[in-house]
């Protein structure tokens, strides 16, 4: 049987699971288009600005919309934020001081973030090396949140909880929103007063409700992920309480000055479109997820999550049996790009990462992760992170590039 004939019979398989997901997305959308007729968007909020920034209609128009969606007191979203991980690592910076305790109550978060912490390193300028104290609660033996040691963990002195909703390089299971309400009411009771801090990335979008609508005080996320649309070609949002929000614009700018500054040097068109269109690419990110996991799944392969499980963000993590598999799964993805399709593919170091790792990203923004990549680090168990995909169709393809020079190699 050809690969094609074998997705078709998988998508009849799949038509239910499908309608499912767009039933999600037709919500969210909804949700959208409400905001923006709410803030009345015109033309004019797509000019850009220059110098200091001050009175930037667009930006800040574009601010109370995100702030609406997420039902947030206040919102940053710029593009002077150069990843997810500048958003996360400018909230702790912004509100963690000297002697401040911070609890990750998801294990050890992802990579990029363990550098930032100061986690098994000894670089300056890192949060442990400003003062600040770092625990983890350990996940259970079967990859679920610690109810039981999170409660005992979070004390009078624990300034900040940290949720990881993604499964980073990890086969733990991505949250749900409504785990992450589960762990909220768990570290609430044990300290009022404790902020809960949620890396957002990779999950927005893929439910009909958000962390912030279920307790989280400050989310973060990027861009060039799922609220971009795809569109965005950089920058990060934070929304959150006020109070929280201003402290971490005084550290993104300077005390005093904080959100009045940040020029739109480019069209603000490209993050009010790409927020309008995030919901729909979403979609096609998730429909393609949803095919690698069945079809993988079917010829013999682990898959996190399984086809038929509940979305909470759009990887879908694939073990293969070998580096050497994984980097060819990685060059089919690149050789099948829009962008950069002659690159050849190897593990190598990269900032920010212990292991080395390979990186498929023929992208129209560079690394963007809503359009389809995939990324492995060089360490068992040998699995691939796949993400995104701006048309299902695209996913689709090289799904059947996948099963004719990787599965049927032989």
């Amino acid at each position: 049987m050809q690969a094609i004939d074998i997705i078709r019979k998988a998508e009849h398989e799949l038509r239910y699971r499908f309608i499912e997901l767009e039933e999600i997305v037709y919500h969210n959308q909804v949700k959208i288009l409400e905001a923006f007729k709410k803030y009345h968007v015109r033309d004019i909020n797509f000019s850009p600005s220059s110098g200091y920034g001050y009175g930037d209609l667009g930006r800040d128009v574009l601010e109370e919309i995100y702030a609406d969606i997420f039902e947030t007191e206040d919102a940053l979203v710029r593009g002077q934020i150069v990843s997810g991980t500048h958003a996360i690592s400018a909230c702790l910076f912004g509100i963690l001081r000297q002697g401040d305790e911070l609890v990750s109550v998801v294990g050890s978060p992802y990579d990029t973030l363990q550098s930032i912490i100061g986690k098994n390193n000894s670089m300056p300028g890192t949060l442990i090396d400003k003062g600040v104290i770092y625990k983890e609660v350990e996940l259970t033996p079967n990859g679920k949140p610690d109810a039981y040691n999170i409660a005992l963990n979070i004390t009078s002195k624990t300034k900040m909880a940290l949720i990881q909703r993604s499964r980073g390089y990890s086969l733990r299971p991505p949250l749900t929103v409504e785990q992450i309400g589960e762990l909220i009411e768990i570290i609430k009771k044990a300290n009022p007063e404790t902020i809960i801090m949620v890396d957002n990335c990779y999950g927005e979008f893929t439910d009909i409700v958000e962390p912030s609508q279920v307790g989280a005080d400050i989310v973060a996320g990027s861009l060039i992920k799922n609220p971009g649309g795809g569109l965005a070609p950089s920058g990060g949002y934070i929304v959150g309480r006020k109070q929280l929000i201003e402290q971490i614009s005084y550290h993104l700018t300077a005390p005093g000055l904080g959100k009045e500054l940040g020029a739109s040097l480019i069209s603000n068109r490209f993050f009010y479109q790409g927020l309008f269109m995030a919901p729909h690419i979403v979609l096609q990110a998730l429909k393609g997820a949803v095919l690698l996991a069945y079809i993988f799944e079917k010829y013999g392969y682990k898959v996190y999550p399984a086809w038929q499980e509940k979305r909470a963000d759009i990887v879908q993590a694939i073990e293969l049996n070998s580096p050497e598999e994984v980097l060819k799964f990685c060059q089919i993805v690149q050789s099948n790009s829009p962008v950069d399709s002659d690159v050849k593919l190897e593990y190598a170091t990269m900032p920010g990462y212990d292991d080395k790792v390979v990186m498929a990203a023929g992208t129209f923004i560079q690394g963007s992760s809503i359009e389809l990549s995939c990324d492995a680090p060089l360490r068992f168990p040998y699995c691939v992170y796949v993400q995104g995909g701006l048309t299902y169709e695209h996913v689709r393809y090289v799904t059947a590039k996948l099963l004719d020079e990787l599965i049927f190699k032989e």
